[in-house]
C-alpha cells in the first residue's frame, strides 16, 4: 500500500468511497443524512483537490483506492482568549468496506500526523458522529481525546 496526495484522476474512486461514508452516516442518523447521497459533487472534489488548504491523501494498492483522508488547514491568531495555533482538521477519513480491519485507517492517520508535524502543526482535530462506535474506538486507540461535546435536542414541532 502506498499513500499519496489524491489527484483529479482519483475522483471516481473518491466518489465510490464517499457513497460508503454517506451510507454509514445515513444508517446512524437517517433524520439528518439522506440515503444514497454523496458529500461532494465532481466539481467540488476538483476544487478541493486543487486547493493547497485542503489536502486529500489516498491509500492506494496498484490502481485501487483503499481509503482516503480529507483535511483542512485551520489557523487561529489574534484572539484575546485563545492561543495562536495551526491545526489540521480531518474532515473525513474513509476505508473501503472490503479493506477495513487491514491497517489502512492507521496508515492514513499516521501519514496525516507526519504530514501535519512536518508543517509545524499544533493539533489534529476531527468530528465523529455519536453512534459511529467503530470510528470512535479507532480514534481513541490512536490517542485522540474529546476536546468539546456538541449537543442537540430534537424539537418535535420543528419545521427546519
Amino acid at each position: 500500500m502506498k499513500i499519496r496526495m489524491a489527484r483529479r484522476s482519483d475522483i471516481p474512486e473518491l466518489q465510490r468511497l464517499l457513497y460508503q461514508v454517506g451510507d454509514v452516516h445515513h444508517q446512524i442518523r437517517p433524520d439528518i443524512f439522506r440515503a444514497g447521497a454523496i458529500k461532494y459533487t465532481e466539481e467540488e472534489l476538483a476544487a478541493i483537490l486543487d486547493n493547497p488548504s485542503t489536502p486529500v491523501f489516498a491509500a492506494m494498492e496498484n490502481s485501487e483506492m483503499l481509503g482516503y483522508c480529507f483535511c483542512q488547514w485551520e489557523e487561529f491568531s489574534g484572539s484575546t482568549v485563545m492561543t495562536d495555533r495551526k491545526e489540521l482538521y480531518i474532515d473525513d477519513l474513509c476505508v473501503d468496506e472490503a479493506s477495513r480491519g487491514a491497517g489502512v485507517a492507521k496508515a492514513l492517520y499516521e501519514y496525516t500526523l507526519d504530514y501535519a508535524r512536518e508543517r509545524g502543526c499544533n493539533f489534529i482535530t476531527l468530528n465523529c458522529w455519536n453512534g459511529n462506535d467503530r470510528a470512535i474506538r479507532f480514534y481513541e486507540k490512536m490517542g485522540m481525546k474529546p476536546r468539546k461535546v456538541y449537543m442537540e435536542i430534537a424539537l418535535e414541532d420543528s419545521q427546519c
